[in-house]
């Protein structure tokens, strides 16, 4: 099989289909297209996330906070608590562990979110660290989102850039093949990136003007997402290609990578669905924080396609993201 993420008709084909028996208290279950469930507690809703790292080497304990992090802030609520699985191969050392928990404990006093728990393992069943973690949040009853009320014309737009945490992990694990290729200070800006990581604001703001869908831009990138967002809500979606953010320096780095970075891993940006009145409200809530908000596209009837200055085209499926594409090519180097 290939590297990443199952794909989407793949997920639903062997593991979805499978998922058969139902709750009441089981508000949201598992679904493309939805970052998180939600379970019902009565005025409050619980919200649970959970995601492993795989594709990255250094910086892992912060990401590993941050991915389920941001998946659970897509409902607009606030994680609170985490629990943390670390599997590690024999030739790990104690200073490998101590890195990984001191990244993961300083992440999560930032975002102020408590790890509760866990397991650490030492096993030969994995080459390489792999860390997974699972994110509890909370949510009022009265703010969970309605996808059924999003219309046509509704306007789809996402927060930072395109790129993000694939443009900080490539240029951190592979500095070694960019540095007679790229300016240093360049390399230093992108590996950077990585303090970029987290949504948890703005699915905050989203969550208080009211947005009903936000969704976490992580495998598969920007194209990724809004093929996501098309199946989660049931409607049509027309991107506009030249209007998506994309810095100088993941340009330069998906070109010597030869890869596409509208599908690259984008932790760190949000994709959300507003009304026009939400927009005003959004961008004016985010531009306090000094969070940049990007118009990309807008529901439409049905479809789901990308219109730029070189054309239409549909947007396919996401594949394999292009970091494991990019990394594939340094197998064994």
């Amino acid at each position: 099989m290939v590297t990443g993420k199952l794909p989407n008709d793949l997920l639903e084909e062997i593991v979805l289909k499978y998922i058969t028996h139902k709750r009441k208290d089981i508000i949201t279950g598992a679904a493309v297209g939805l970052d998180n469930a939600l379970v019902d507690f009565g005025d409050q809703v619980a919200i649970l996330s959970t995601d492993p790292i795989t594709g990255a080497v250094k910086d892992i304990g912060k990401l590993a906070v941050h991915v389920s992090c941001n998946d659970v802030s897509a409902s607009g609520g606030r994680p609170i608590g985490l629990l943390m699985t670390i599997l590690a191969p024999p030739e790990t050392t104690e200073e490998d562990i101590k890195r990984i928990m001191k990244d993961a404990g300083e992440t999560s006093k930032e975002l102020d979110v408590e790890i509760i728990g866990g397991h650490t393992e030492i096993t030969e069943a994995v080459n390489k660290i792999v860390i997974s973690t699972t994110v509890i949040g909370k949510l009022k009853k009265d703010r969970i989102q309605k996808l059924d009320e999003i219309k046509v014309g509704y306007k789809v737009l996402m927060s930072k850039f395109a790129g993000i945490e694939g443009t900080s992990i490539l240029l951190n694990d592979l500095e070694y093949f960019f540095r007679d290729k790229m300016d240093l200070e360049r390399i230093k800006e992108g590996q950077a990136y990585n303090k970029l990581l987290s949504v948890v604001e703005e699915g905050r703001i989203g969550g208080e003007v009211g947005l009903n869908y936000m969704h976490d831009i992580t495998e598969g990138g920007v194209l990724g997402a809004v093929w996501e967002a098309h199946k989660a809500i049931g409607k049509g979606i027309r991107l506009y290609k030249d209007f998506i953010p994309l810095t100088d320096i993941t340009l330069e780095v998906c070109k010597l990578l030869d890869i596409n970075p509208l599908r690259l891993i984008s932790s760190g940006s949000m994709l959300m669905i507003a009304s026009d009145e939400q927009v005003e409200l959004l961008q004016a809530e985010l531009e306090k924080k000094g969070i940049p908000l990007t118009l990309i596209g807008e529901v439409i009837e049905e479809g789901l396609y990308m219109e730029g200055l070189s054309g239409i085209e549909e947007i396919q499926p996401p594949k394999a993201d292009e970091l494991y594409v990019a990394l594939s090519k340094f197998n064994g180097i």
